[in-house]
């Protein structure tokens, strides 16, 4: 498998016309300087790479001078290597302002993003680049935003009317996940997360200066893979891996600034106060994920005790970067209340929430709607129509008292 079309392209060259400077971030290996290079080689704009030390160097010691020997239109790759830089991009912009001038790249950190946004405040656009999509395996070329409206219904079953669903390829692309390299077949899913990890942790981590055990790291992301897709309880992992709930707290923070694990937080807007607090994780990449609980194939994970876990990852790591692609910020959140009590998704757009429920099985009863009675306690917004999202090779619907639910293939997201 050669070059894939990222959908993040269109929207990396709408930032480039419309701010001075643009920076892909995201996890390690998600195809973010392949990407922003085959946008700049198009307009025969140069690049350098902190990853060679002498540049990193070079710029450390003299930014002033650096900058001034590579004038923009520039690009700088791993520039999470020199976040002080960005106060003398600030500076060269601010001398001569237009858009396009510089690209960069660099797997996000604190210290990156705490500096790109303090620095060049409405002089940048960020994309979050993570894996590929299912969309982009596929190659869809379908970019819009996941809000299952009528429209967004009615076009995506028109799109699918002659596809060939089949429940194995979404298992094994939950499976694989969405890193480039794996999806190229150059190496092993098992090999490539082995040297994932330790690249991510020797360079990513370690230069954080926060992780003092690397093994006992590890063994930290492997304990919150084994809890993807449910609530965040830092005293349970923390007494799995023998830290402090501090310490809990800090690691997770650094896998979600990472873009390695994504935090759904619950929606507390007009409803009642008997509705929790804590977050719910998801890894982005449910190949990593499933590297780190040791499943072995992905029949194997299909009839698992985490099959429902990893079917809901998927489909939430899929909506959010259906958003993230386009540039934005998913407005998605779950519903839980203190008797247990859940929908999976809300999505929340112009005023109007979109209820949704996750189900692995291709065919939902009426009692996967069973919940969607209690968006009736949320106040001073329109609720639409609810949705549940399973392996079905078709649209159809459910009822459940006066609840009636679309059923949508996953594909469709």
């Amino acid at each position: 498998m050669d070059f894939i079309a990222r959908h993040a392209e269109k929207t990396l060259i709408r930032f480039a016309s419309s701010f001075p400077a643009l920076l892909v971030t995201g996890a390690r290996q998600t195809g973010k300087t392949t990407l922003l290079k085959k946008i700049i080689e198009a307009k025969s704009i140069s690049s350098t790479t902190f990853d060679d030390i002498a540049e990193e160097q070079f710029a450390l010691a003299d930014p002033k001078t650096f900058l001034e020997l590579h004038s923009s239109p520039y690009m700088f790759d791993e520039i999470q290597y020199v976040p002080e830089l960005f106060r003398y991009l600030k500076i060269e912009i601010d001398k001569d302002r237009h858009n396009g001038m510089y690209y960069l790249t660099g797997s996000q950190q604190f210290k990156l993003m705490e500096k790109a946004t303090e620095s060049l405040s409405g002089r940048i656009g960020i994309v979050q680049l993570y894996p590929l999509s299912a969309r982009e395996i596929r190659s869809d070329d379908f970019s819009d935003s996941f809000i299952p409206t009528k429209e967004y219904i009615l076009e995506r079953n028109k799109a699918f009317l002659n596809y060939d669903f089949s429940v194995q390829n979404v298992w094994n692309r939950i499976f694989t996940g969405g890193y480039p390299e794996v999806l190229k077949n150059t190496v092993s899913p098992k090999d490539f997360y082995a040297q994932y990890l330790k690249t991510y942790i020797e360079r990513d981590i370690k230069n954080l200066s926060q992780v003092a055990d690397e093994m006992q790291f590890l063994q930290f992301v492997t304990v919150v893979a084994s809890r993807t897709s449910q609530l965040v309880n830092y005293g349970d992992i923390a007494r799995e891996c023998g830290i402090s709930e501090v310490t809990a707290k800090k690691w997770l923070s650094l896998l979600v600034t990472s873009g390695i694990v994504y935090l759904l937080t619950p929606y507390s807007s007009n409803v009642e106060k008997r509705v929790v607090k804590t977050p719910k994780l998801y890894f982005m990449d449910t190949g990593l994920a499933a590297y780190l609980t040791k499943w072995t194939s992905p029949e194997v994970m299909q009839s698992g005790a985490m099959a429902g876990a990893f079917f809901e990852t998927y489909v939430v790591s899929e909506i959010v970067k259906s958003f993230a692609n386009n540039g934005e910020d998913a407005p998605i959140y779950f519903y839980r209340d203190k008797d247990k009590i859940e929908i999976d998704l809300l999505i929340e757009q112009n005023n109007t929430i979109y209820p949704v429920e996750i189900k692995k099985t291709a065919t939902p009863k009426s009692d996967d709607a069973k919940n969607f009675f209690i968006t009736s306690r949320i106040k001073n917004v329109q609720v639409a129509q609810s949705i549940i999202i399973c392996t079905t090779n078709k649209v159809s619907s459910v009822k459940r008292g006066d609840t009636t639910a679309f059923v949508l293939p996953v594909e469709f997201l």
